[in-house]
């Protein structure tokens, strides 16, 4: 999941709780935000009694009775006064049970001793609890909707600025990550962007890749030029031996011994003109302006290796199709690459073994090109390394596999943007799909 996601989420699920914590404790939270707006509701009467008392005297609300009582129609509120005994005081509020014309309600009262006149006065001032309860499920419903607003709102913010915060990553990720090719030959531009990690970030990525480039540019110069001084001597070295072999003093046991000399030559020749080809295509010294239909490039192949399918017996069948043209290509790549497929399903089948070429336009639109053959197969802790260059292969049968004819394959697939699949099985054979994109293929 990539950040930006896993930040959406997050912000999304952490408002969610939000909302779920509130909604579990504002019952609680409007119970006591009512009982104490209910409490100083009290206050503020008990302080409207003590200044009537002060200005007119306790008689105007007793008006010669030895207490006073009133109450509301509903019976919401209610206010009392009662001489008590001197020295008495009391100053609370609490809830509690009262009878009124045969009624019993439940009230939030306050109780104050005040002195009046020649004694003492207990002053009650009650609410309803049901009063107060009343205005709890609108008080909930309103901040209820309010804090869902808010959190929309918030989380709408938050998500655009996640998004505005993360697009510096994401053009980092964009331009230096996911759409890069190694060897890194594009000059890389800082991303703009005022946070410093992203800053960091973004220049570590550039050097990485300058370096990357450098260390690569260094190793294909040394590769062609070693190869290229190497020919020299070699090239000496073989007219020496063959100007020996023509001596007529040199005897049989010398002729042998040269021959022997040729052959590794030769074999070291081999190997140079094929560093120099990779060294060539890593270089992108090939040009792609080639069409060929894919049966006539494997007709060119096989004329050219038909007489290795003869010296094992090796049965060979084609099934593929006449209509396919590749464009944009290099075909004499395309030739080396699939002569040194087959030429590994020859070298490693058993002899009277079997070879099958086949093709299919797979779901994706993409071309693919299967070799299989029935040879000894590949182990599989080594499927991943068949590329890398001088893998001497284990189980060739004359010793001679050095793995630069998979490392040849591998560049010019690469060099087309062609992938490979390998499967394989021990002593079951070994099938190489080559997949090409569909933009190299001519009307399909």
């Amino acid at each position: 999941m990539k950040l930006n996601s896993k930040l959406t989420l997050f912000i999304t699920l952490s408002k969610l709780a939000i909302v779920l914590l509130f909604v579990l404790t504002l019952p609680y939270l409007i119970g006591r935000i009512a009982r104490t707006y209910t409490d100083y509701y009290l206050q503020q009467q008990k302080e409207k009694v003590l200044d009537v008392v002060a200005r007119n005297g306790v008689e105007s609300y007793l008006q010669g009775e030895a207490s006073y009582g009133s109450y509301t129609m509903l019976k919401e509120e209610y206010i009392s006064l009662e001489p008590v005994e001197e020295g008495f005081t009391l100053d609370t509020i609490y809830t509690d049970e009262r009878i009124i014309e045969q009624d019993t309600l439940n009230y939030r009262v306050l109780t104050h001793v005040f002195p009046a006149g020649n004694g003492s006065y207990l002053m009650e001032v009650g609410k309803t609890i049901e009063t107060i309860d009343q205005y709890n499920r609108p008080l909930q419903r309103i901040a209820t909707y309010v804090l869902l607003g808010l959190i929309l709102i918030t989380l709408v913010v938050d998500l655009f600025y996640t998004r505005f915060l993360l697009k510096p990553l994401d053009e980092i990720i964009r331009t230096k990550i996911s759409n890069r090719k190694f060897p890194f030959n594009e000059n890389s531009e800082p991303v703009n962007t005022s946070t410093s990690d992203f800053q960091f970030l973004d220049r570590s990525l550039i050097s990485l890749m300058q370096q990357i480039h450098e260390a690569f540019e260094k190793e294909r110069e040394f590769t062609a030029n070693a190869s290229h001084e190497l020919m020299t001597p070699i090239g000496i070295l073989q007219n020496k031996i063959e100007n020996l072999m023509g001596e007529p003093e040199v005897t049989e046991l010398v002729q042998d011994r040269l021959i022997g000399m040729q052959r590794t030559l030769n074999r070291l020749k081999r190997i140079v003109h094929s560093l120099l080809l990779i060294s060539r295509i890593d270089n992108d010294q090939f040009s792609k302006k080639d069409t060929v239909y894919v049966t006539e490039l494997f007709g060119d192949v096989l004329d050219e290796i038909s007489h290795r399918l003869s010296e094992k017996e090796i049965r060979l069948s084609i099934n593929l199709s006449d209509q396919i043209i590749l464009q944009n290509i290099n075909r004499d790549l395309l030739f080396q690459m699939f002569y040194n497929l087959l030429n590994n399903a020859i070298r490693y089948n058993k002899t009277e073994g079997k070879i099958s070429i086949s093709d299919r336009l797979n779901a994706d639109g993409n071309y693919e090109i299967a070799i299989a053959d029935t040879g000894i197969g590949i182990p599989e802790d080594e499927i991943s390394t068949i590329f890398n260059r001088f893998k001497k292969a284990n189980n060739s049968e004359d010793g001679a596999g050095y793995g630069l004819g998979l490392s040849i394959v591998k560049s010019i697939s690469e060099y087309h943007h062609i992938a490979i699949r390998i499967e394989s099985e021990l002593s079951g054979g070994t099938i190489f799909t080559m997949i090409f994109p569909s933009d190299l293929l001519k009307g399909l």
